[in-house]
């Protein structure tokens, strides 16, 4: 796979640089209110400095992140001010870039992981042929209630079966439930500076057409839902909607040939019903611009006549 101009080099850290086994890394951005339970889920399970790098990258907050570092990590977390805002992208590739780990995990500041994640995912890393490995995960809202739980992919831990056509079908993975070789990131890149969002998607499918993906039935991560999300924000005029169809040219050249319209085609019509959906919802809210970008998402990602109607009814308000 040639290196890719969208996509930041990784370079090796130096052989004269100790490395522990892990290195957690902590991007945040105006979210100080939820670094303490996002820490504290980290230093439960902290086996020592000697095998876990944890450093919290904050990317020109206003909102006093030291102070919270300082107070729960009491000098074992370590911490970084960016001298300005550098954007998602520019924080999360700094991110990899410091990290000295050999398997990296992003942990955003407003997320947690559940006790036995590192020990569950380094038994994955256990085959030299992983090159990432995750496990099942929930949504939580703003005050740490349970919303949902995803589904099992498979019931038992092991390199998931066609990682990359299951992957690529819809996004399964969040940030929190992943971790990565960093010697993997060295050989693809970062992610893709051409997606403001889904750029993790194609990550992930990226890595998978690659490498083996290790899963892990178990929940042993949260991801949380609130209103100040980047994940929220890019729900405004679809724009994650429009970098999920972008994610999907960009990646759709990996896919094996005699399959990859058909993985295409199911991914276009997950995304369709999730784009009515949400169209739906914005019209419930009011927000009629935003539930008519949703609609024409839905058509972009499947033409069929179910998909028309539902669209139509959305922009005549009717649902």
């Amino acid at each position: 796979m040639a290196r890719s101009s969208h996509r930041p080099a990784i370079p090796p850290i130096a052989s004269s640089l100790a490395r522990p086994r892990w290195s957690v890394m902590i991007p945040t951005y105006e979210c100080a209110h939820f670094l303490p339970e996002a820490l504290q889920s980290v230093l439960n399970q902290d086996p020592g400095p000697d095998t876990m790098q944890i450093e919290v990258i904050d990317d020109a907050s206003t909102d006093d992140p030291a102070a919270v570092v300082a107070a729960i990590g009491r000098g074992r977390v370590g911490f970084h001010r960016q001298p300005e805002n550098l954007g998602l992208h520019g924080n999360l590739t700094d991110c990899l870039k410091r990290a000295r780990g050999e398997f990296i995990h992003l942990l955003h500041g407003d997320d947690q992981v559940l006790p036995d994640f590192y020990q569950a995912i380094e038994r994955g890393f256990v085959d030299p042929e992983v090159g990432a490995a995750f496990c099942r995960w929930q949504l939580i809202d703003e005050r740490g209630k349970l919303l949902e739980q995803a589904e099992p992919l498979v019931q038992i831990a092991g390199s998931l079966p066609d990682a990359m056509a299951l992957l690529a079908s819809e996004q399964r993975i969040v940030s929190p439930s992943i971790a990565v070789r960093r010697s993997v990131w060295e050989e693809l890149g970062g992610f893709d500076q051409r997606l403001s969002s889904a750029e993790d998607w194609e990550s992930w499918v990226r890595i998978a057409s690659r490498h083996a993906i290790h899963y892990e039935p178990r929940v042993l991560a949260s991801y949380r839902v609130h209103s100040a999300s980047a994940t929220a924000r890019a729900m405004k005029d679809a724009r994650e909607m429009r970098d999920t169809a972008r994610a999907m040219a960009i990646f759709a050249p990996l896919l094996p040939p005699d399959r990859r319209a058909a993985i295409l085609r199911a991914a276009g019509r997950r995304y369709a019903a999730r784009s009515i959906e949400r169209g739906r919802d914005m019209n419930e809210a009011g927000r009629y611009f935003d539930a008519h970008a949703h609609a024409l998402m839905a058509i972009r990602f499947a033409k069929g006549p179910r998909t028309l109607r539902s669209a139509l009814a959305i922009w005549l308000r009717l649902s």
